[in-house]
Parts: structure tokens; sequence; C-alpha cells
């Protein structure tokens, strides 16, 4: 029987827990349970009866273990099929996660709702769910370390409750440890790892830090005040296309220029506006097109999936680390 991670659970987490545990998996004898929940058998035991004492009907079955009374049902969560549908098929997108608290929570989650659905709700998800399919040939691609999906629970606390954080963050260009003091404003995922959105007391002015460069993390207890004005989406618009950002210019194929523009994570401005997005014509020269990003590295991973459909014009710095990016691809078949 496989341990449940979180052992710090509240008592009352665990008793709600235990109901949606028996219901799933009838005839756990009390061994199990104590060992899915890393507590004692005489825990378990006080437990059971908290759940009996509470009107849950707790049921000793032949072949061993307990069980609850088929009729049982927690109040129904009152949502649509479409909702219901909205919310389990985002819990199947963090599964995607791997082997990592943020996949096991989200297990967790889908376990809870589904059961308080009402009867015809709980059937319509269930079938939509056995038949969709989220990206066959990711599983487990990527591989967070606990330390780090560790360090994303301690930051979207600090987040939420608008606590200061001290870190000792990574600095790559320099290869310089840094110590540094932070107002955590949001959290952003971008293809493989987490971001966080920051002001830093260090430069004074809000900064982007990788999560898995930094090597410690603590959350303070006192609180800080939201930057006036300062609105998170718009800033990230911003800083992908702001003044500090390079200009980036590479030529598209028109067969592949209306999802160019379309998953292009910054605005464009294309140089032969007057000519529309056509539909796939490779006799045509290619559309150039002009934009401002400022995650170069970011930039050249994105821009490989589209082959050579796509060449950049300038700056050099992103031609050399696409260059970079195809020498290590290459360097494997050598």
């Amino acid at each position: 029987m496989a341990q449940n991670p979180d052992k710090e659970g509240t008592r009352t987490d665990r008793l709600f827990a235990m109901i949606l545990l028996l219901q799933q998996r009838p005839s756990m004898t009390s061994r199990d349970l104590a060992e899915y929940f890393g507590v004692s058998r005489r825990t378990i035991f006080r437990d059971l009866r908290s759940l009996t004492d509470s009107g849950v009907p707790l049921a000793y079955s032949e072949g061993g273990g307990y069980e609850i009374l088929e009729g049982y049902q927690l109040p129904p969560l009152m949502v649509t099929a479409r909702e219901a549908a909205t919310l389990l098929v985002g819990t199947e997108f963090m599964k995607l996660q791997g082997e990592t608290a943020l996949g096991r929570d989200a297990e967790e989650v889908a376990l809870k709702i589904k059961a308080v659905l009402p009867r015809e709700v709980k059937d319509f998800v269930s079938t939509l769910l056995d038949r969709t399919v989220l990206d066959p040939f990711w599983t487990q691609a990527v591989a967070h370390e606990a330390e780090e999906t560790e360090r994303w629970h301690k930051v979207s606390e600090a987040v939420a409750r608008g606590q200061r954080v001290v870190m000792e963050y990574w600095v790559e260009s320099r290869k310089e440890l840094t110590k540094r003091r932070v107002d955590p404003l949001g959290l952003v995922y971008y293809t493989d790892h987490w971001n966080l959105i920051a002001f830093d007391h260090l430069r004074s002015e809000v900064r982007n830090f990788r999560l898995d460069r930094a090597k410690s993390l603590f959350v303070l207890s006192e609180r800080f005040t939201w930057p006036e004005g300062f609105d998170l989406p718009a800033y990230l618009l911003e800083r992908g296309m702001g003044a500090d950002a390079p200009q980036i210019t590479v030529d598209v194929a028109r067969n592949v220029l209306r999802r160019f523009e379309a998953e292009l994570p910054a605005r464009l401005e294309r140089e032969n506006a007057s000519l529309p997005p056509e539909p796939a014509d490779e006799g045509r020269d290619p559309v150039r097109v002009t934009f401002q990003f400022d995650n170069l590295d970011y930039m050249a991973a994105w821009l490989l999936r589209f082959s050579a459909d796509v060449t950049i014009i300038s700056p050099d710095a992103l031609i050399d680390r696409l260059r970079s990016a195809l020498s290590a691809i290459a360097s494997k078949y050598e």
C-alpha cells in the first residue's frame, strides 16, 4: 500500500480523506489505513469512532476491512456537467507534472470532486475522461525535483498571503549566488519551469526569478504592501515587448504564418502589413515579422518548433542560442 505523501494534514482533513478513500476502496483494514495516512492504528481507531459518531455508516466487511454502507453520500457539489468537466480536465493537466507533489495533489482534488458530484454528472465526466487523452507523448517528460515542488508550495502560499520571502538565488549570467529579499507578486509557468515575479529589494524593481535557481528559500511572517497600480498580466506583456527587450526579426514561411502569429508569446509587427496572412503557399516569399521579447533562451526553444519554416534575421544573440541548441541536439547523434 503506497503511503500518503502528506502526513502533516489536520485531523479534519484526514477524516474527510478517509471517507473518500473508503468509498473508493472498500475493505481497507486498520493497518492499511494507518500505513496510508502515516499514523498509528490507535489513531485510526479514534478516527473511525469519530466518523461513526458523526453519522457516517461504517461497517466491518465479512472479507475483512472497513467500508461505508451503500447509499451514503456527501452533499453533492452543485456544478453543471460542463463545469465539472472543466475542473477535472484541469486536474489532468496538472497530473502531467509527473511524480511530484503537484501531480499527487491534482489526483487528490480529482478524487474529492468526483466523490461529491451528482450521479448523472459523475457518469458524464467519467465517460469524457476515459475518452480524453492529453498529449500521449508527454508522460512524465517534465520531471520536477521534489525540492522544486516544495519551493512552489512555499512561494504560492507567500503569494496568496502577501508574505515577504528571502532566498539565495543563482544568477546564471554571472555564475554567482546572491541573497535576495523579495515581495512575491505572482507565479508564471514557462514551458518546463516556474518563474516567480517579485519586487526585488536589492534592485528596487519588479524582477523575474526562476524557481529552479533558488537554492534556499524562506517565507517570513512579515507582510508587504502590493505595489500601487501593479497588474501582473500587463507586466508580463510589457516585459516581453518593453523598451528594454531586444527586437527580434524573423522570416516566416506562409504555410505556418497563421499558427506563428497565434502562438507567438508577444505582440508583433509585420513589415508587409498590407499583405494578409494567407493559406499555405510554399511558392511565395516568406513574411518578415518583428517583435520584442526579453527572454532569448525561451524564444530560441520556442522557435525550434517551426523547424526550417522560420529563419532568424536578428539579433545575433538569438541566432547563437539557436545554434547552441541545435549543436547540442546534433551531438547526441554523432
